[in-house]
């Protein structure tokens, strides 16, 4: 098979996504220093994590993204099974059985299963022409969707079942539904939150949530995290305090610095200039998947593509203001920066079917202009 992936893929995409995991590799060395100490054992295994995931991002690139169709099932299968697998047999990290221990190393089958889910809504919605004004069928996707949102909260992880009913109104809602069934899922929602706040939100959740509102409501405690991070991200100014100088991160002041609130490191360390240059690189990859989903030549790809930029697009939005304040805690990582194999891997895979797209595409283009 005459196929050399790195001629062909976009390379402005590429150049930014590697650009961003640069960063959050400089950013995870910088938190490796604090006043506890050093220890560079998370650079060291997020250094492989991305290797193995740009790795990955080639190979997915070369596979031909059209033969996904043939498999949803298998997907769909795999990804219930697997979430269902990590409640009994899963390792409890802070009180959620949402990962799979293997040494030191540690696999999130969420993850994943955000692929799944853009994959089957994908090609559901390419299937299904008259989607629009049939409420059945909206229902049918609804359902399937349900079973894996449920298995993620009983974990549980409220920041991934919140992102996979994100793709899945999200791509109903680009694919346009009718306006009154968005209304309709959105009251659905409302019932089902409440529902959820007296059966199934964890304490400590219920706490993120008021704390959101007001922070200022219990400032040693739930509220502790958001108020450390607004310091933070104030303290860096327009230039930062230069890498490894920012007082929050390095006098551990500021928790989970190097996944959930890597963005206030960046914004503390690097200043406003540093903030500017990621959501800088962040708008260079969104601009290039709109341009592909322009350029893809059937809705299946499309499907795929604005589904990837519209997960994307929601896990920076919300990090980001969760760091600033105005969204809750979720612990939805940055992509491509925060600390986290399973999620790195999993963006730099679906990287890799967004290049085979935009191959294929290419391709097509040129036999035609020949």
């Amino acid at each position: 098979m005459n196929f050399n992936p790195i001629s062909k893929i976009d390379k402005t995409l590429f150049i930014a996504i590697v650009i961003l995991i640069s960063i959050g590799l400089i950013i995870i060395f910088s938190t490796s220093y604090s006043s506890a100490g050093t220890d560079f054992l998370n650079f060291k295994k997020q250094l492989v994590f991305s290797i193995a995931g740009i790795v990955l991002m080639f190979g997915a690139s070369s596979f031909d993204y059209r033969a996904l169709k043939n498999y949803t099932g298998i997907f769909y299968i795999s990804a219930c099974f697997i979430l269902f697998a990590v409640l009994f047999f899963g390792s409890p990290v802070r009180g959620t059985s949402s990962w799979f221990n293997f040494g030191s190393f540690n696999f999130q089958p969420a993850e994943f299963v955000k692929i799944a889910v853009i994959i089957i809504m994908a090609k559901y919605l390419a299937k299904e022409n008259n989607l629009f004004n049939d409420l059945k069928k909206i229902i049918v996707s609804g359902t399937y969707m349900l079973l894996p949102v449920l298995l993620i909260i009983f974990q549980p992880d409220f920041g991934s079942a919140l992102v996979v009913m994100f793709i899945w109104f999200a791509m109903l809602f680009i694919a346009g539904i009718n306006k009154r069934y968005i209304i309709l899922i959105l009251f659905t929602g409302l019932l089902l939150f409440t529902a959820s706040w007296s059966y199934v939100l964890e304490d400590y959740q219920k706490d993120r949530i008021i704390t959101f509102v007001n922070p200022q409501s219990d400032p040693h405690g739930a509220g502790y995290n958001v108020i450390q991070s607004i310091i933070a991200i104030g303290s860096g100014e327009i230039w930062g305090k230069g890498l490894g100088y920012g007082s929050q991160s390095q006098l551990n002041f500021l928790p989970e610095k190097h996944t959930d609130f890597i963005f206030a490191v960046i914004a503390e360390e690097m200043g406003f200039i540093g903030v500017l240059l990621v959501l800088g690189l962040f708008g260079i990859i969104f601009y290039r998947l709109f341009e592909i989903v322009r350029e893809s030549q059937n809705n299946f790809g499309k499907l795929l593509v604005l589904g990837t930029a519209l997960m994307l697009m929601f896990h920076v939005i919300i990090n980001a203001g969760m760091n600033m304040g105005i969204m809750p805690v979720t612990g939805i990582p940055l992509p491509f920066i925060s600390y986290g194999g399973s999620s790195l891997v999993s963006f730099l895979i679906m990287m890799g079917l967004v290049q085979s797209i935009y191959i294929k595409g290419r391709g097509y283009k040129i036999e035609k202009e020949e």
